[in-house]
């Protein structure tokens, strides 16, 4: 059975940021603070020791109706509790009906002082038991819909079922991934390509695994099973987001290195990894890099090389995730320590809101975990997301960038295809792609989505260029970020699902967005883009703050050549992504590896002394296939994550027959 957390009915953990209390309301309330009238003297031992009988007897009660009381098993888990607490992390926790009240006011209700009567505690628990009812009947949908998944697929899903729920009984997180089923291993179509035919091609793409090799090897040379390396001064530097589970460059490059034919370097990732990458540590990380970075990158390395290693530790940390959706909704929590379970999320995110990128961007891992791990609670969570998600009503069909997980509601009105936004968009049509164009619902939410951004978010500057501007509360903000140039990819590989009077215009649009992106770099001295630019004050495509001017070898622009190249084949994108390799191995490279720029239009070149993770995952692996030819991870057998990690389309034989028979 599971540890059973009950910290939240006595005072928050200091893991959770709240200050102590008790379940009498105060420091010094409850029996033991102080006297109790009548009690002071004048009791022979006799009497005291009755009382001391009926007070056990009556503490004996309550706890053990605790463990007869209905679905108990999530209010000891603290489902409710937890978040509650966590909730309010400057003051002391309140009794568990004013935790019911903060819970639902968080989503923009209000509650007065003189609220906490027995009306105000009944709304309170009516208020929760509705949440409740909607979080079990979403969890039964998606039950519903994992059935609806191609045969092979829900088969392999459920035919552990039995045998995991009777593991999760006799401790199955003390026994860590033992006992996960024997299923047969197909690598995917695709895991390598020929060479190049052009000559200058081939010559260019050898340029970009020279490129991966001077970044790993420095990278192994200086940091070797830290988090990342910084180049400049050549040690190791880590990033908080990871807690204290180190390796993330490892994990991040391995697919990179696969691909690449590193055999020598993938053998000792590999290696690594087996020996070394440890999730058993005491440490609070992000829900969502976490998986996109160390799920995302052991689940590839898996399907690409079929090493058993890679599966056990993706299911591994995978389930040590899974405490991050003890919410009221199910929507998870931005941050989770991964020991205790308790999960929070950003202190400066909207009234202690989840983020939609983040809870968003969870679903193509999680899809994969349930299959390669034959337990259905991975897919059954992300499925719940969507389910909260279609009960709100969207203004103006948009998805705000904020969600309160206990109350459902969202946060501010504040929409963005850019940082906050992104990639949930990006999973709503790669969960469609991955599903083998099974997924209606997905698909459904995606196009939906793309035509309120259309109407609402696309504009054309004064000179044509097309740009994604930022939605506050219905006012817009005429700026564009570079991660939202990921937005021209995603337009072109959707196009082919789009009503076919709109497949050319979303491809147009993909083009579109690519050369306002390239512009976004053509017009800065170093020839890479800013972290944001903007469309107004006079100016085009041109960051005029400050703090918008770094570059972090960030890999969205060269994403959208990629995509455009494979869809179009104009030699434009490769001439593109070439003119960003010149401009890397000019301003980014450095003796000890490649690092990140503070100000690309600067004549004196400064390096923010950081080698991301994501420039091996990501930009270098995009560059490597934009110079590739089509037959490596061909769109029909492989879909990325966020952080470019590929991943198999889940179809069945009878499926792929029926392809290739058209």
């Amino acid at each position: 059975m599971p540890a059973v957390n009950l910290l939240p009915l006595f005072g928050s953990p200091s893991g959770a940021g709240a200050s102590g209390g008790s379940l009498g309301g105060g420091a010094s309330g409850g029996l033991g603070g102080r006297k109790a009238p009548g009690l002071s003297g004048g009791f022979r031992l006799t009497e005291k020791f009755v009382l001391l009988l009926v007070f056990s007897a009556f503490i004996t009660l309550c706890f053990g109706a605790i463990f007869f009381l209905p679905d108990s098993t999530k209010l000891l888990s603290g489902v409710f509790f937890h978040s509650a607490a966590l909730q309010q992390p400057q003051q002391q926790p309140a009794p568990p009906a004013q935790w019911d009240q903060r819970a639902h006011a968080a989503g923009g209700g209000s509650s007065s002082s003189s609220s906490y009567g027995a009306d105000a505690t009944g709304a309170a628990a009516e208020n929760l038991a509705k949440i409740r009812e909607d979080h079990e009947r979403a969890l039964r949908e998606a039950k519903e819909t994992l059935q609806k998944l191609p045969e092979e697929i829900s088969r392999d899903i459920h035919q552990d079922k039995d045998r995991f729920l009777l593991q999760d009984r006799l401790g199955r997180k003390e026994a860590g991934v033992a006992g996960l089923p024997d299923l047969p291993f197909r690598k995917p179509i695709g895991t390598v390509g020929e060479e190049p035919a052009d000559p200058v091609t081939r010559q260019r793409r050898a340029k970009i695994k020279e490129m991966m090799k001077h970044a790993w090897d420095n990278y192994k040379r200086y940091a070797w099973g830290l988090n990342e390396l910084k180049p400049v001064s050549k040690q190791g530097h880590s990033s908080n987001l990871f807690g204290n589970i180190q390796g993330a460059t490892i994990v991040d490059a391995l697919d990179t290195l696969y691909i690449m034919e590193m055999k020598d370097e993938f053998e000792e990732a590999k290696e690594w990894v087996e020996k070394n990458l440890d999730f058993n540590v005491n440490a609070e990380v992000s829900v969502f890099e976490v998986n996109i970075r160390f799920v995302g990158g052991l689940l590839s390395a898996y399907y690409l090389s079929g090493e058993e290693i890679f599966r056990k530790k993706a299911v591994e940390l995978g389930e040590k995730l899974l405490p991050a959706f003890n919410t009221p909704t199910g929507i998870p929590w931005a941050l989770l320590n991964i020991k205790s379970g308790i999960g929070r999320n950003w202190p400066w995110a909207s009234g202690g809101s989840s983020i939609l990128a983040e809870f968003g961007t969870l679903h193509l891992e999680f899809i994969h975990l349930s299959h390669v791990s034959g337990n259905p609670v991975f897919a059954e969570k992300v499925m719940n997301i969507r389910k909260v998600l279609n009960r709100l009503d969207k203004p103006q069909g948009l998805y705000p960038n904020y969600l309160n997980p206990s109350s459902g509601q969202w946060g501010q009105h504040h929409v963005s295809i850019g940082g906050l936004g992104d990639s949930f968009y990006e999973y709503l049509l790669k969960a469609w792609l991955m599903s083998d164009k099974t997924d209606e619902e997905g698909k459904q939410m995606y196009y939906d989505a793309v035509q309120s951004i259309e109407t609402h978010l696309i504009r054309k500057s004064s000179t044509g260029l097309t740009y994604i501007a930022e939605w506050k509360g219905g006012l817009l903000e005429h700026k564009m970020g570079h991660l939202t140039c990921f937005a021209g990819g995603m337009f072109v590989l959707g196009a082919d699902g789009a009503p076919p009077d709109k497949t050319g215009h979303h491809i147009e649009l993909g083009a579109e967005i690519a050369r306002t992106c390239h512009e976004s770099y053509d017009r800065t001295g170093m020839k890479l883009g800013p972290e944001a630019f903007r469309f107004d004050g006079g100016v085009e495509a041109i960051a005029t703050r400050q703090n918008e001017k770094y570059y972090i070898l960030r890999p969205e622009v060269i994403e959208t050549y990629m995509y455009m190249w494979r869809f179009t084949h104009d030699p434009k994108y490769r001439q593109w992504g070439w003119e960003a390799v010149e401009a890397l191995e000019e301003n980014c490279r450095v003796d000890g590896g490649y690092s990140g720029i503070r100000d690309v239009y600067s004549s004196h070149r400064s390096h923010d002394d950081v080698q991301q993770s994501f420039f091996l995952s990501e930009t270098l692996k995009y560059l490597y296939l934009l110079f590739s030819e089509d037959d490596i991870l061909p769109f029909e057998h492989w879909v990325f994550n966020t952080e470019a990690h590929p991943l198999p389309v889940l179809t069945t034989e009878d499926r792929g027959k029926k392809r290739k028979n058209k």
